[in-house]
């Protein structure tokens, strides 16, 4: 059996309305709630103009695999945040700022990033050190579906 955690993940951006509802049949079936041990999710879940946070206890290796690959096909932003696996994995936070790949930053039990000796003394500055905290604590812009009514500036679309 497959070493299961509790998981959490938030997603954002820009995407037409057929590609919310593929991401919407991957979180189905990965049984994902918009609280913890919450009812299933469902897309009326969705608040136009927030990111969308997403929850479930039992995740294997604690990744959303099938969510965080279509959302990095798609280029749409992500935090997800796991709890560590005693003898296998830390805690982490995953960052997908919408480019590149994605990035792990070691966690404590709240999701917080936390940096060790060896990792402040290999980014040498405290600019450095500084600019490593801000690309781990990235904001998850809201996640927005073509044809939402939403007040302000809606994020770019990097389909």
């Amino acid at each position: 059996m497959a070493n299961r955690v509790s998981a959490s993940i938030r997603l954002g951006g820009a995407l037409p309305p057929a590609a919310f509802e593929e991401l919407a049949e991957i979180i189905l079936a990965e049984r994902l709630s918009i609280e913890w041990g919450g009812e299933p999710f469902d897309p009326s879940h969705r608040t136009p103009g927030q990111p969308l946070d997403l929850y479930a206890h039992e995740v294997i290796g604690g990744r959303f695999e099938e969510l965080e690959d279509r959302c990095v096909e798609l280029k749409l932003p992500f935090v997800r945040s796991c709890d560590g696996y005693p003898g296998e994995w830390d805690a982490e936070r995953v960052v997908f700022t919408g480019e590149g790949e994605p990035a792990s930053y070691p966690a404590d039990e709240a999701g917080h990033v936390v940096m060790n000796r060896g990792t402040a003394e290999r980014l040498g500055s405290l600019e450095a050190i500084v600019a490593w905290f801000d690309a781990g604590d990235f904001r998850v812009p809201p996640l927005i579906v073509e044809g939402d009514s939403v007040d302000g500036p809606l994020p770019e679309r990097k389909l």
